[in-house]
């Protein structure tokens, strides 16, 4: 590997891949959104940090510093994207009869689990919303005085007719949004207008008084809370800066929320926000994007449970390009977990000549570096484990698993119960009696104790789900 080397990455603010340039020499700052913490993460949110972690690992292989910030919001997002609906939080609230920071902390502590799961590395930095209440204040001060607020009777809300370049990320048409306009815009000057500030609302929409709000603040405007965009940008300022290298989240993100962080950040700082917005694209189910409606809306303990390893979803994710979307089924998982089993066993047996794939390290090299082409950098590796001509294997691939992060050289110790010892002697029996449909009850039962058989021509060999 070279220091610092040329790294290009698709920008979505301009539309192609650019020649990454960092602000400080040698350093890159890196601001991720997170995760609303009123349920469990499922699948589809988990491939964007898996991307996120993919991202960052190249940057420290080419031995740049690194400080990765992710913001955890615990309040202000509400179910709607136009300002509506009810704010997550206060909705699991109501559905847990918990304080909203027990709630909040336990499914954050949960998120935190599943990055442990998938050998995604923590951030530097994890910063909450309501531990940065101040700094929101502070920033919606400062746009009031720019002239480009305005109040309603539920919040203080971005003028979005002030800019003339609103909506580049996205390359939305203003024009055409206003002429299409078939929705209900309420006070709202424009319909691309968004809340900064909300008052704590006393009312539903129906008329009947609300419960007192668990969060909710004093503020110049009013007792409320902050709006959902207002906190990446206060937050990603404090920590990174005025003017950040790197901002990353799901293509979701896009068309509002980091269309309105870019308004809000610039306006006030007069500054650019972000040098290179990238965007990871969905996980797919059926064809369509993991939802409700569609399904597949699985968290990482559920697919443990139905006996899949969470680092064999990491392996499936790497299969296609984080910029493209993925399907997603059991099927698919299970293939990839085969795949995954079988990519460790082969370098299992590998022995160690001491040497290093200097050919096999420059073209993995030039695939990571490259947008980050994972799939590209996935066939290398399978090629140079297949290379029967092939030296330094071994710390070749050590030097690879620096990007994937798949524990491939990691052995797993296992402790077999007597029972799952007997299990595993009646399946030998079975085999050598030819009994093949007793043999795969056995190895379905087996599995259903978390252990997966594998056959190889030294015997059965068991491993840890």
């Amino acid at each position: 590997m070279t220091k610092f080397s040329k790294i290009k990455l698709y920008n979505t603010l301009s539309r192609r891949k650019e020649i990454f340039k960092p602000i400080k020499k040698g350093f890159v700052g890196i601001y991720t959104c997170g995760p609303t913490v009123y349920w469990y993460q499922h699948i589809g949110n988990l491939r964007s940090y898996i991307f996120a972690d993919v991202l960052k690992r190249v940057f420290l292989y080419d031995k740049y510093k690194v400080k990765h910030v992710i913001n955890v919001t615990d309040v202000g997002h509400l179910t709607s994207d136009a300002d509506e609906g009810e704010d997550k939080m206060e909705k699991a609230v109501l559905r847990e009869h918990k304080k909203a920071e027990v709630i909040a902390n336990f499914y954050w502590q949960e998120f935190k689990n599943d990055f442990k799961k998938l050998n995604i590395a923590e951030p530097n930095i994890w910063c909450k919303a309501t531990q940065h209440i101040k700094e929101q204040i502070k920033l919606i001060k400062k746009l009031e005085k720019k002239g480009v607020t305005y109040k309603t009777s539920d919040g203080i809300y971005f003028d979005t007719s002030k800019l003339k370049d609103y909506g580049k990320l996205a390359k939305l048409n203003k024009q055409g949004l206003e002429a299409g306009k078939r929705i209900e815009i309420g006070e709202k000057k424009n319909i691309t207008d968004f809340a900064l500030w909300k008052f704590s609302p006393l009312m539903n929409a129906n008329g009947k008084l609300l419960p007192k709000r668990q969060q909710e603040w004093e503020s110049p405007w009013g007792v409320g809370f902050p709006g959902w965009h207002i906190e990446c940008s206060a937050m990603s300022m404090k920590y990174l800066g005025e003017h950040i290298d790197i901002h990353t989240g799901g293509i979701d993100h896009i068309p509002v929320h980091h269309t309105n962080e870019i308004a809000q950040s610039e306006t006030a700082t007069g500054k650019k926000f972000v040098n290179y917005w990238l965007h990871g694209d969905f996980l797919n189910f059926k064809g369509e994007k993991i939802s409700k409606s569609t399904g597949g809306l699985y968290t990482i303990s559920e697919l443990q449970e139905k006996g899949f390893n969470p680092l064999a979803f990491r392996y499936l994710t790497f299969i296609t390009h984080y910029r493209d979307p993925l399907n997603f089924s059991l099927e698919s998982l299970q293939s990839a977990q085969d795949a995954y089993n079988r990519l460790k066993n082969i370098i299992s047996e590998l022995k160690n000549d001491k040497r290093i794939s200097r050919k096999y390290l420059k073209q993995f090299n030039s695939a990571i570096n490259d947008d980050l082409d994972v799939p590209k950098a996935l066939s290398i590796l399978w090629k140079l484990v297949r290379d029967k001509k092939a030296m330094g294997k071994i710390h070749t691939i050590k030097e690879m698993d620096k990007i994937f992060g798949l524990d491939l050289q990691k052995k797993e110790k296992i402790n077999i119960s007597a029972s799952i010892q007997k299990l595993l002697q009646e399946r030998e029996n079975a085999r050598k009696n030819k009994n093949w449909q007793k043999s795969d009850e056995l190895r379905d039962k087996i599995k259903s104790l978390g252990y997966l058989v594998e056959d190889t021509p030294k015997g059965q060999k068991l491993k840890k789900i």
